[in-house]
């Protein structure tokens, strides 16, 4: 096969699902039986929300989640003020998704498996990886139950304790972010409204919070412990919880679905790619989870390895184009962090800061701009929205093609468009498949050079 998957969370079907619209022979393995139960990664960013549309499956992503509640702080049992979770951030044309959707998820993964399968994809359960090797061809990937597998290439998006990573070798340097214990949990609750993200502070900055999870009839439970405490995540441990930090009584949780103790760090791996083999989502990368960006990121890690991969796989690119991933990614990787840790510590706000439609990729090899006086929308910049001559660009985007915006169609595989809206300034935009600008000009000259470059020439 072309592409081992190593895990099936939302890091390892996206690119599965990448893959599969590409013609490319990939296969997703996970060690468990099933996909991921809990709540833990709920929050999707708006430029997630405009991969999702990409990969066709914001319509299902929206259907089953929805908006941000007001939180409502608590005292000694009674309500003393309301507070929005996100500073707003305006809508417009180039970037119509501002709201972060609620989906929790185990829902995000359901509606990415159905998709991948929906493609032709699928997910081996029960396969739990163990160790590899790897030669000039290809790799071999062991598993626990005595089989193995072979492909061209392996991808690792098997989680923060990635035994793939460990295969390879690569470290990672982190810190720990919040020295207190915490535990999430999804929960069902009694005598609580579904209107509000109710928040309990406890002292010396502990506390509880109870979150209605839109689309379901569960809350996610939050909460900071003492540093001196031991995490319960069991039914009867959960109840001491919420009878300690909130006027609730234990037996008001009906029900544990759900729970999970961690301590937040910030680690980055210290390579991204070691021959043929790429780490990818928490395999890379460890996020606290304030902020919501662990999982975005870790989906922006697939949509970026996926264009690439089919890429050299199918389209003749050479097998260079692959070593952008790690110079694109495990940067942008490393400034999510340190913004996840600064919403951690209350030094950034929930907002413009957070939701990711300022990433880009200037510095990358990959983005060049030829213009005389470059101006608007630059190489290595998010391709905003917009219309041209009654298309909307996002609908031109859609797929797994390249767009040309200003010129026509030097290749197949290209899409053209006569012009590039007005808010991007003068030029002719090369888009990626990714919806990034990778060239831009004043006219397209030099452009046959580039896409020789990247396998669409």
């Amino acid at each position: 096969m072309d592409v081992l998957i190593v895990g099936a969370g939302p890091t390892g079907l996206a690119l599965g699902i990448d893959l599969a619209r590409r013609g490319v022979d990939a296969l997703v393995v996970e060690r468990a039986d099933r996909l991921f139960p809990g709540s833990r990664g709920k929050g999707i960013q708006p430029r997630t929300q405009e991969v999702f549309d990409d990969l066709g499956v914001l319509d299902a992503v929206r259907a089953a989640g929805g908006l941000y509640p007001a939180q409502m702080i608590w005292q000694d049992g009674e309500r003393v003020g309301e507070r929005a979770m996100f500073e707003p951030v305006e809508a417009e044309e180039g970037a119509p998704y501002t709201d972060p959707l609620m989906v929790p998820q185990w829902r995000t993964q359901e509606v990415l498996y159905a998709r991948l399968v929906e493609l032709g994809g699928q997910v081996a359960f029960g396969r739990e990886a163990t160790g590899l090797e790897q030669d000039a061809e290809g790799v071999d990937v062991r598993f626990a139950d005595g089989t193995a597998l072979r492909a061209r290439y392996v991808v690792a998006a098997d989680g923060g304790r990635s035994a793939v990573r460990r295969a390879v070798g690569v470290g990672m340097t982190g810190e720990t972010v919040d020295p207190s214990p915490f535990l999430v949990a999804d929960v069902r609750v009694k005598g609580l409204d579904r209107n509000h993200w109710h928040v309990f502070p406890g002292p010396d900055g502990t506390g509880l919070t109870l979150c209605p999870l839109a689309g379901t009839d569960d809350f996610q439970l939050s909460a900071k412990l003492p540093e001196d405490t031991e995490p319960k995540p069991t039914l009867d441990g959960v109840r001491e919880l919420v009878a300690a930090y909130t006027h609730l009584d234990a037996a008001d949780v009906t029900e544990l679905r759900w729970a999970s103790d961690f301590r937040p760090r910030a680690a980055l791996a210290d390579r991204f790619r070691v021959g043929r083999v790429f780490l990818a989502g928490d395999a890379a990368h460890v996020h606290s989870p304030a902020g919501g960006q662990g999982l975005n990121t870790s989906v922006q890690d697939a949509y970026n390895l996926g264009w690439k991969l089919g890429a050299v796989l199918r389209d003749g690119a050479p097998e260079a184009l692959l070593d952008t991933y790690e110079e694109e990614r495990r940067a942008n990787a490393a400034a999510m962090l340190g913004l996840s840790t600064g919403v951690h510590r209350g030094e950034v706000r929930r907002g413009k800061a957070t939701v990711q439609l300022g990433l880009g990729y200037p510095e990358s090899s990959l983005s060049e701009d030829r213009r005389a006086a470059p101006s608007g929308v630059r190489a290595g910049d998010r391709a905003p929205d917009g219309r041209v001559d009654g298309v909307r660009l996002f609908d031109a985007f859609r797929g797994p093609h390249w767009t040309l915006l200003g010129a026509a169609a030097p290749a197949a595989g290209v899409r053209a468009l006569p012009a590039a809206p007005e808010s991007y300034g003068p030029g002719v935009f090369l888009v990626r498949p990714d919806g990034y600008v990778g060239w831009a000009g004043d006219s397209a000259e030099g452009l046959g050079e580039y896409l020789t470059h990247v396998g669409c020439g």
